[in-house]
């Protein structure tokens, strides 16, 4: 993996609506609004982190298309390739979990100026100029027909033009409405152009129909069944057999505020794993995935590729850390996830154990 160069990830950016205080949607007089979206959110990461990003996607030309970008460009992210087009901006409203009631998301982003995005828009052969690394994720190619014919487009291209691709499965049942392939078809695909590739286990579950490891930790002591994991993943690389490094994202919700968070690696014919993280505290748990995903990214180049356990360890801090953050955007540094890391995952509401 070239480590200097640019990392571009597409995607569709959102605004997302919330309520305070944890109030259901119907409640309350006043929303409250974030701009999101999944591979927005690892570019967020990655320029925190202190990487060359852009973002590339289509937007409305309006003031709320235009805000959006420069959101972006204030965290750090390039915006060069974005092009405008289309009436709308894609929303979504988050209803906050609390106690047991659980979180829910409702999606509006039929019609809006992403969901039109069609092969040969974007000038790809530009836009990956100088760049070593293209991340997409599986709700890239959800929103439409089209917008998933563009998201082959640019993998056909990255891919001969020798980048490393990252794949984010990010299996969102709710988004997969058009005719056509269907999502496991189109999740499958997409998992042949990956270098390296992130899912939680739910999505690794949803695409090779293996039968569900359980994962159900209230202490930081679990005993995880490693070796079952360990077969798991070589079945997951026979559907991926040009992955070279593949991490697999693990959460258990004991309450709205109450997490257990880890990980696993399968890199070079090895399963490494991490620690089993408590967070009891939870302020957002919005794009903890995509967190994994961009501290992933970025450990790829920080540490040596042989280092597979602090590539791990590394992203699982990130991950951890997104969750005492509001919104969807990890605004974590570098060296608040080291110091993380290094500290044994040990900061205030957040505690692990090996």
């Amino acid at each position: 993996m070239d480590k200097q160069g640019k990392i571009v990830t597409f995607g569709e950016l959102m605004l997302r609506f919330s309520k305070q205080d944890k109030q259901r949607l119907s409640q309350g007089k006043m929303f409250c609004g974030n701009y999101g979206g999944s591979e927005a959110n690892v570019a967020v990461s990655l320029a925190m982190q202190g990487e060359q990003v852009e973002y590339v996607t289509r937007l409305p030309d309006t003031q709320t298309g235009r805000a959006g970008a420069m959101k972006l460009r204030e965290l750090g992210v390039g915006t060069r390739h974005i092009i405008y087009g289309g009436d709308r901006i894609g929303v979504y409203y988050f209803e906050e979990a609390a106690s047991l009631r659980n979180s829910s998301v409702i999606y509006d982003r039929n019609g809006s100026a992403y969901y039109y995005l069609k092969p040969g828009m974007i000038d790809w052969r530009k836009a990956l100029e100088g760049v070593s690394v293209l991340q997409v994720s599986g709700i890239t190619a959800a929103i439409s027909q089209e917008a998933a014919d563009a998201t082959f487009e640019a993998l056909d291209i990255a891919d001969d033009m020798g980048l490393t691709i990252s794949i984010d499965l990010n299996y969102r049942k709710n988004l997969w409405r058009y005719d056509g392939a269907t999502p496991r078809e189109t999740l499958e695909r997409m998992m042949q152009y990956g270098d390296v590739m992130f899912g939680d286990v739910i999505e690794y579950d949803f695409i090779s129909q293996h039968e569900k490891i359980p994962f159900k930790p209230t202490t930081p002591d679990y005993d995880m069944n490693l070796d079952a994991y360990r077969r798991w993943y070589e079945e997951l690389h026979q559907l991926a057999p040009r992955c070279r490094k593949m991490m697999i994202g693990m959460r258990n919700q004991i309450s709205s505020s109450h997490h257990m968070l880890t990980a696993l690696l399968w890199a070079d014919g090895r399963m490494y794993n991490a620690p089993i993280v408590d967070i009891p505290n939870v302020v957002d748990p919005m794009g903890v995935g995509d967190a994994f995903d961009g501290g992933f990214l970025h450990a790829l180049r920080l540490f040596d590729d042989a280092d597979n356990q602090s590539i791990l360890n590394y992203s699982l801090a990130a991950a951890a850390l997104k969750n005492t953050i509001s919104g969807d955007f990890n605004l974590s540094t570098e060296e608040e996830i080291m110091e993380v890391m290094n500290n044994g995952f040990c900061i205030d509401n957040i505690k692990v154990y090996d």
